[in-house]
């Protein structure tokens, strides 16, 4: 006999909701209803926004309207989420309260800019689409000076974005010829590049930067920028000046969380690491807006690969719990990313990121191959998903 008919909301249409809903889509038989739920109304393929920053690319053929989900049997409702009952299963969007059986969370985190003082002001938030295409319009017309980056605290989404912002821009200044009269610096909140990774990557990591001419300065955590002196200022006592900025915000967790009781004592929605299942029953959460610590006492950085898996391990779970049998898919804490180095060439970083003591991370050193490969993971991604 078929299960009756269940409803399962997935809350954010980024990488983790998209992945889930697919997977839930294509394990379950039609009758089951797949709602995503999202304040906007368009996907933007984030790894792009570092092309995009460049010139390399426009942020129009990197976005895909989430819309498209209806014509593989996944509605669309979109709408700001003004509340979460996730003991009833209860979501209100867009003024509408809307009840099902099961809810994924995969809101993500907010970026913060404001928490920095000066800094909406005074840069480029390159995290966002407006932010990384008003840099672009910037450097277009730069014609060299004070080329500056900073992050905006130590702990932010996609560890590697700031790191290979630098090596591009660099390259960027190169080929067009004004990097001689062009000064790149990047301050750093954080002791040092992708920490979590290990030693060994972060010190390859800093070694691609300053072999670059980039001038890397570690933990310089800014309390202030000046638009109008176009100065920096760090908790350590150094000012600096810029005539250029790009910068990445500071994150918190969506206030909709925050009001539905998800929060926990760190600021994120506590897990179980191997299945994504929050406290209460029927309730998962994934990507960014959790928080899974490791056994090296930090947790697993926010990206997009990380939200991709624990996407299919949660589908895979949720579809099989429907269906009445038992899955046992798990998260092991893999994970990948490629490394935008400059010149056509990237590199490629892996490993597991559940390994005891710490995780067991390697870098793969840069080479068109690489590049080519993440050029590839672009176009795959943008045709799959939609």
């Amino acid at each position: 006999m078929a299960p009756d008919a269940t409803t399962v909301f997935i809350l954010g249409g980024g990488v983790g909701g998209l992945v889930a809903a697919n997977e839930l889509r294509k394990r379950l038989p039609k009758v089951h209803r797949i709602v995503v739920v999202d304040r906007e109304s368009t996907f933007v393929f984030a790894p792009s926004l570092l092309w995009v920053l460049t010139g390399d690319r426009i942020v129009r053929k990197v976005s895909r309207p989430l819309s498209r989900l209806d014509r593989k049997g996944i509605t669309f409702v979109h709408g700001e989420i003004e509340l979460i009952d996730p003991k009833r299963c209860e979501v209100v969007a867009a003024g509408r309260r809307l009840s099902g059986d099961y809810i994924v969370i995969a809101l993500g985190a907010d970026l913060a800019p404001e928490a920095g003082p000066g800094l909406q002001e005074g840069g480029h938030n390159f995290y966002t689409p407006a932010g990384a295409e008003a840099f672009s319009a910037d450097f277009a017309r730069f014609t060299g000076g004070r080329l500056a980056l900073l992050t905006g605290s130590p702990a932010y989404k996609c560890p590697g974005a700031p790191y290979e912002a630098a090596m591009l821009l660099e390259a960027a200044c190169r080929k067009r010829g004004i990097r001689q009269s062009t000064e790149i610096d990047l301050y750093a909140a954080e002791p040092g590049p992708m920490g979590v990774a290990g030693p060994d990557v972060s010190r390859a990591v800093r070694q691609m930067v300053e072999a670059k001419g980039v001038r890397y300065h570690p933990e310089h955590q800014v309390t202030a920028v000046e638009r109008g002196t176009r100065r920096m200022r760090f908790t350590n006592g150094v000012e600096a000046s810029y005539d250029l900025l790009a910068y990445v915000p500071p994150l918190r967790a969506p206030r909709v969380l925050r009001e539905a009781g998800l929060i926990g004592d760190n600021g994120w929605i506590t897990v179980d690491r191997h299945s994504f299942e929050t406290a209460h029953a029927g309730v998962f959460a994934l990507g960014d807006a959790t928080s899974v610590p490791l056994a090296m006492g930090k947790p697993l950085p926010k990206a997009g690969v990380f939200a991709h898996k624990q996407a299919e391990v949660v589908a895979r779970n949720l579809a099989g719990r429907i269906m009445g049998r038992s899955e046992g898919a798990a998260y092991d804490g893999w994970g990948e990313c490629f490394i935008e180095t400059g010149d056509g060439r990237s590199g490629f970083g892996k490993g597991n990121f559940y390994a005891e003591p710490v995780p067991r991370v390697i870098i793969e050193p840069p080479t068109w191959r690489w590049h080519l490969g993440k050029v590839l993971f672009e176009k795959y991604w943008l045709r799959h998903w939609f």
